[in-house]
């Protein structure tokens, strides 16, 4: 863990229960990867994907997006390899189950405001339930997606969360590796 990070406590988790993080977006990027909504830990710590156990910062680097694995707390760093990050649904939760099928909605409309402003070639989702539900997209599967959201092509990527079972580390950086090769 790098140099003054801090693990969050109870107390603090809890209090991290609707909050946003900011977006790390630029105009021009590569890829957006874009999570289902933050995790509590992620709301308590202030940056994305930062629970222990999720596997987003280790396959991005595994699959070749990146030239070393970045900590959460380097989220920032994104924009030099050319990606950015966001999520569906800003508020934090402890689970995703707790979000309202509008949250989804919802949040597809801003997704796609966003992507009009800074114009990725792709977006990544994370999350292939939370794309069926928030566009409408009940068949979706993982891969390349016919549609495009805004001006950028659409990407469906497993959830990366540790409690993702279905895809295990191997099948889910093969899975990113893919989409590395379309970029």
């Amino acid at each position: 863990m790098p140099e003054g990070v801090w693990r969050p406590n109870r107390a603090e988790l809890a209090a991290a229960r609707g909050r946003h993080l900011a977006d790390v977006l630029a105009p021009g990027l590569r890829v957006v990867f874009c999570g289902i909504n933050p995790g509590l830990y992620s709301g308590a710590v202030g940056h994305h994907f930062a629970r222990p156990g999720n596997r987003f910062w280790p396959t991005l680097h595994l699959s070749g997006f990146t030239d070393r694995q970045l900590s959460p707390f380097e989220d920032g760093e994104l924009l030099a390899f050319g990606l950015g990050c966001t999520n569906l649904v800003a508020r934090t939760t402890a689970r995703a189950d707790e979000l309202a099928p509008q949250e989804f909605t919802a949040g597809a409309e801003r997704l796609r405001e966003k992507l009009e402003r800074v114009r990725p070639v792709w977006l990544a989702l994370l999350g292939i339930g939370a794309y069926r539900l928030g566009f409408g997209r009940p068949r979706a599967a993982i891969g390349e997606q016919p549609d495009r959201i805004g001006p950028a092509r659409v990407w469906l990527l497993p959830n990366p969360s540790g409690l993702n079972a279905h895809y295990q580390r191997e099948a889910l950086v093969g899975a990113f590796r893919e989409l590395r090769a379309s970029c």
